[in-house]
């Protein structure tokens, strides 16, 4: 491992919370927290996450919202019952058409949430753990220097106890430890699970698919240095898996967000993958989006929101 990212790596990474919801409560002050779930097509899981979350309103985080990116199942529905607020992708922004993908809703949270700090949970995980939450918010209340939580985990596949994360081991990872070996020490850089300061959040762009995450990781990286940047064990992650085919797509996106963030802009476009089609193997092309959408603070030059101290 890369000598700075093996000092960051025993520094700023927590193997388990020192801390209790309590002492982050007295720990906030006046500080706000927003916590958002994406979703889309997610009815089967997404009350789950929110009553994982729930008790901790409105002591701890100050509003729960679920951004919908266009469902067409019963989320929203599920969703208010469930407590939450939700907000639809249009809900914010509206004068700008959606683009697809999960780092859009993610940019356009931040206009529909008003908290200091952020933190994003997946709408999509099964059994999640309550503590989620309060672990990813710990060094950023408690770490003045910290502005960017990443979560890490175990991450089991259908049945089997491991296995999971398979675009983060073959892909990510890899690609990190050439294109910025400081980053080596990040165990999930993938992880949907992360916080971060509205200041940061607002200051970088979102890649709008799902390059979203290593995006950002490595625009924090840029902007405040591997002193801002923490990360915090989570246990178990546990969600839908999704087949090798939409994992290729997701790579493609993710590979060409790393590249451009580095200065080496990959071809926009599509990938070609193959499928056999009786004894034929004959191409299949998927258009494979990657724009970014500018920093939120560029569209709303002069918040009104408060600002961490």
């Amino acid at each position: 491992m890369d000598a700075a990212a093996r000092a960051w790596f025993a520094s700023r990474t927590w193997q388990s919370a020192g801390w209790t919801v309590a002492e982050l409560v007295a720990a906030k002050g006046s500080r706000t927290v927003s916590v958002v779930l994406p979703a889309l097509n997610e009815q089967a899981t997404v009350a789950g996450v929110i009553a994982s979350i729930a008790p901790l309103v409105p002591t701890l985080v100050d509003e729960l919202v679920v951004v919908d990116s266009g469902s067409t199942d019963a989320t929203v529905e599920v969703a208010l019952a469930a407590g939450a607020r939700v907000v639809h992708r249009t809900d914010v922004l509206s004068d700008l058409e959606p683009l697809p993908g999960k780092g859009e809703v993610l940019w356009r949270s931040l206009a529909a949430t008003s908290g200091d700090l952020l933190v994003f949970v997946d709408s999509d995980l099964v059994d999640p753990d309550p503590m989620f939450v309060p672990t990813l918010l710990g060094p950023l209340l408690l770490e003045p220097d910290i502005q960017l939580v990443k979560g890490f985990y175990r991450r089991p596949l259908s049945t089997e106890d491991s296995g999971g994360g398979r675009v983060t081991e073959l892909m990510a990872r890899p690609l990190l430890s050439v294109l910025r070996p400081e980053l080596a020490g990040v165990i999930q850089p993938l992880a949907g699970e992360y916080a971060g300061t509205r200041r940061l959040l607002e200051a970088v762009p979102f890649a709008s698919g799902y390059g979203v995450e290593i995006g950002l990781l490595l625009d924090a990286h840029e902007r405040v240095g591997l002193p801002g940047l923490a990360q915090v064990n989570l246990g178990v992650r546990r969600h839908r898996n999704q087949p090798l085919a939409a994992l290729g797509v997701m790579a493609r996106q993710i590979l060409s967000t790393a590249l451009a963030r580095c200065g080496l802009p990959a071809a926009p476009g599509a990938l070609t993958q193959f499928v056999q089609v009786a004894d034929e193997w004959l191409p299949d092309t998927a258009a494979v989006p990657t724009a970014d959408r500018p920093p939120m603070r560029q569209l709303r030059p002069s918040p009104s929101l408060p600002r961490p101290r």
